[in-house]
């Protein structure tokens, strides 16, 4: 169920009983190497909420897709085309704002669903989140982090086959052959933590990292039952966190 394509009535009939959830996907416009389209973060972060909606609605939650937020902190991919971003300090209460309008309406929880790991980035959203009946599903925590590919964990991951396998999955359409892509041995990870500021700095002449060409839908279909469970995940302890009512187990296969 999109928010947008619902009446004010239909929103006001949903949010009755104080148990429906908003859901805003976060992504950003920015390059991802040669062969994945600008929108590649907020098109995974759309298919995540798309995919958990019905899986929450079995856990007896109603979840609704709000319009998503296409633009977030991109400081990395200064220098090249197509890096359209805005600053933390704009993105924040930007964020906060749209949580608590969600929240006014009479949404009992908002989840912000983020795949932009830029580190400025996920500090935004996490900051928009605080203090309200709000969370955020990324997969830079630990927690999930973990439960992802070897490239992934790695750091190595930009437009590499992690990401490629999401966005095949999703049914986006590939720029040109993923089969021409050399490997690209870079870890976005340790180079960050080594104070590198930019993908060029780090030596993405191509906006990409990893190994695009070993890239399937199956990969991106098992990944996404990952982040899908990160998402219900979230929202179900932010549910706990901000009403006291716990959620029904799911049902055993």
């Amino acid at each position: 169920m999109k928010l947008a394509d619902l009446t004010w009535e239909e929103v006001a009939a949903v949010c009755t009983g104080g148990r429906a959830v908003a859901i805003v996907p976060v992504g950003s416009v920015e390059p991802h190497g040669p062969h994945l389209p600008l929108e590649t973060d907020t098109a995974i972060s759309e298919t995540c909420a798309a995919r958990a909606v019905p899986i929450l609605a079995e856990r007896g939650i109603t979840a609704v897709i709000a319009p998503s937020v296409p633009y977030g902190v991109t400081e990395y991919a200064a220098g090249f085309a197509g890096a359209i971003g805005v600053p933390p300090e704009v993105l924040t209460p930007f964020l906060r704002a749209i949580a608590s309008s969600l929240l006014a309406c009479g949404f009992a929880h908002v989840c912000f669903v983020n795949n932009h790991l830029e580190p400025a980035h996920d500090v935004a959203v996490r900051a928009a989140a605080e203090g309200l009946a709000a969370s955020v599903a990324c997969p830079l925590t630990r927690r999930w982090g973990r439960t992802l590919s070897d490239e992934f964990k790695r750091g190595d991951c930009h437009a590499g086959r992690y990401e490629t396998s999401l966005v095949m999955a999703a049914g986006k359409m590939l720029h040109g052959k993923i089969d021409d892509l050399p490997p690209v041995g870079l870890s976005l990870a340790a180079a960050i933590k080594a104070g590198k500021h930019t993908f060029l700095e780090i030596g993405m002449t191509r906006a990409y990292t990893g190994t695009p060409s070993e890239a399937t839908v199956e990969e991106g279909d098992d990944l996404y039952t990952r982040l899908v469970a990160m998402v219900v995940a979230e929202i179900e302890e932010g549910l706990v966190r901000t009403s006291g009512r716990e959620t029904e187990p799911p049902a055993a296969p």
